[in-house]
Formats: structure tokens, sequence, C-alpha cells
């Protein structure tokens, strides 16, 4: 997978900023992709340092003079979230007018989670998500749902390691990873958790009923999502207001951002499992919503779900380039239009509602709805 898009956004970014910020979840090809990109930019004109390596980490005890003593142009740093002190060093370093170094940084955890180490470098960094492989890369989407976008889940040769693969990236998740970023929760109370919310998936969140079933508090649901948020599992997707005359759902919904780990968790391993299994709708919206932010390159902040206690609702309500778009997710070869999207239509003042389908062709169902495949879910854009 030579991911050119991401190359390209990765070298718009650096001429913009001195610092380039790579972040997503771990295993999705970040360092790959680093090392790509300094390969046929730089030609061998780069110095790696991985903070996973006791060497390199070593190396790094006095960070300002190991990098200034670095003859190399670009300079990246892999898992930057393990050493926060480095965030003021590289601020002093890009601020030097002698400076003639450029940075690449990667990192496994999201803005929010690493913001107050990485708040000195406000104006000197920008940041690309880099998650899992897409449709947009694939050209392929049965495969893709079934076994998530991970690298070496998606290419492995058979589904039994790309199987295999998944269910030890969850251990290593809980075991490893989540105390790596200094979260101390016993992993079996994690497990549980994630266990519980794949089965909320596609729904509102909600803390306290989760939190009974587990026998924890609400404030810890809410800890335990911002963490699985902010390492990139679980997309939060808030609600949107318009009619306040109209009681409306206030809760955020969840869905899982690799279908692959959410099948791993509901214990589906093959395509009659998924077909045949009750969460099938649920996964395939997670999916197709998945995708659909990815290709359009929204922001959270541009994405919102919709929903009245009317039982009106919008799976996905998206604000891009000045216009109202409007996104159903419908596991269906035989989608029609509903009360609900008329409302949707109504009370949003949408430009255009898409429903989203696996199907194979795209048509009109009314003025401003149509039906979309996902595979030709790019000609929209």
């Amino acid at each position: 997978m030579k991911r050119e898009q991401l190359l390209e956004d990765i070298r718009f970014t650096a001429h913009v900023h001195p610092i380039c910020g790579l972040l997503g979840p771990r295993q999705a090809g970040k360092t790959t992709l680093a090392r790509m990109y300094a390969e046929k930019h730089y030609a061998g004109d780069y110095k790696f340092f991985d903070l996973e390596n006791p060497a390199d980490v070593s190396r790094l005890e006095n960070p300002l003079l190991a990098i200034q003593q670095t003859s190399k142009t670009l300079i990246v740093i892999d898992e930057i979230q393990r050493m926060p002190n480095l965030f003021p060093v590289l601020r002093v370093i890009v601020d030097d007018p002698g400076n003639t170094h450029a940075f690449l940084i990667l990192g496994s955890a999201s803005r929010d989670l690493i913001r107050q180490s990485s708040e000195s470098l406000a104006g000197r960094i920008g940041y690309i998500d880099v998650m899992p492989f897409s449709i947009e890369e694939t050209h392929e989407s049965k495969k893709l749902w079934l076994q998530g976008g991970f690298p070496r889940s998606y290419l492995a040769d058979s589904l039994e390691k790309s199987i295999n693969w998944r269910q030890n990236y969850i251990t290593t998740f809980l075991e490893q990873d989540i105390p790596n970023l200094g979260f101390q929760i016993p992993p079996g109370q994690l497990r549980r958790f994630w266990l519980m919310l794949a089965h909320y998936h596609g729904q509102v969140f909600n803390a306290s009923e989760l939190g009974k079933s587990l026998a924890i508090s609400h404030h810890t649901t809410k800890k335990y999502l911002d963490i699985l948020t902010g390492t990139f599992m679980i997309r939060t997707l808030e609600p949107w207001f318009e009619n306040l005359s109209k009681r409306q759902v206030k809760s955020p919904k969840i869905y899982f951002r690799d279908s692959g780990i959410l099948h791993t968790l509901l214990g589906i391993e093959t395509e009659d499992q998924l077909y045949n299994n009750p969460k099938v709708g649920a996964s395939w919206e997670g999916f197709a919503l998945e995708e659909t932010v990815r290709l359009s390159r929204a922001s959270s902040a541009e994405c919102f779900f919709w929903s009245t206690y009317a039982e009106a609702e919008l799976d996905l309500f998206m604000i891009k380039k000045g216009k109202k778009l409007g996104f159903e997710f419908k596991y269906t070869d035989n989608p029609k239009t509903t009360k609900s999207m008329s409302v949707a239509l109504k009370d949003l003042n949408l430009d255009h509602l898409y429903i989203i389908v696996p199907l194979s062709n795209n048509y009109v169902l009314d003025e401003k709805i149509s039906v979309c495949s996902l595979d030709n879910i790019l000609t929209l854009y």
C-alpha cells in the first residue's frame, strides 16, 4: 500500500509547519509511512529515533545536545508520547533562527491525551491522523469490513492469521499500551468494558447503565471511554442541536473505528457469521460511517448525529464547505424514503441526504435524497 494521499498530506504539512505530527493507533502504519516519506523526500538524509528502543531513549537523555549534534536534516521521533519532555525541547530548537532541522513526530495518542505536553508547540506543528487502511486505499469493501484496516490484519495471507493478529493486538493494547500511556487500570476490567462497549456499538452512550453492569461509577465509565477515544479505538459522535422546541438526545453515540477489532470482540470470524449475526446492521453502519467521514476528510468538529425523542433521527450530519449533508447507513438492498428522513431534511435544512448501502450502483430516490453504494462513495467527493 503506497498511501499516496497521506504522503502528500505530510509533504504539504511539512511545508507549512517546522514540525509534522502523525497521530494514530498502534500498528496503523505510521512508522512505515514515515520511512517512505523520508526516503522519498530526503534520500537517506534523516535520523530515526524510536522511543521504544532503549538505545534511542538513552541517546535522547540530553535531547537538546543529541538533536543539535545530528547532521541529518530530517529528524523522525517515533512514539513521542513516551517522552513528553521532548515537546518543550523541540520548541526551543525550531524557534532558533539557525535551526536547519525538520521534524516528523509519531504518536499513538490523540491530541487530547497529549495536550498538556504538546501545548508548547502551538503554531509550530501540524497534525495528520494516520488510521488503518480505507476503501480509498484498498478499493474493496467486503474484506475490509470483515477484517478491518490494520495492515497486518488486512494483508494477512489467511483469515486465521488475521484473526490471530487481532486477538493478540487487543491483549497487547490492554496489557502494555494503556499502562505505557500512564493509565493504571486493571487489564481485565478495561477488557470487560471494551467487550460491553462492543454491544453498544452504534448506540447512544449510557454511562450509568454501563457502570451498573460493570459495578463501576459512571465517572469511571466516562474515563474509560475517553481513553479508548484518545487511543483511536472508539469514535464518539456528538449530537447536533437544531430545533430547541423539540426534545433531543443529548448524549453521544459511540462507534468502533475499526470493524475488524469490533468483530473480534463480538466473536465474529467469518463472513457467514457476520451476515447471520444480529449486530450485522450496526456493524455495517459503523463501518460505512467511518469510511464516509474519512473520505470526506471531515474533522470531528464537522460531524454529528441528530435524534429527537419523537423518533426522528439522522445517522450522520455533516457541515462541509458550507453545505449541510445528511447520511443514513442501511444494510439493505431495497432502501426507501422514510418519514424520519423527511423530518431531517426539513428541520436541518439539508442540502442533500445520502443513503449509503452495500449495493453496486447509485441512483436518485427524491429531489434531495440519493442512494449511494459505499464502493462508489468516492464519486461524491
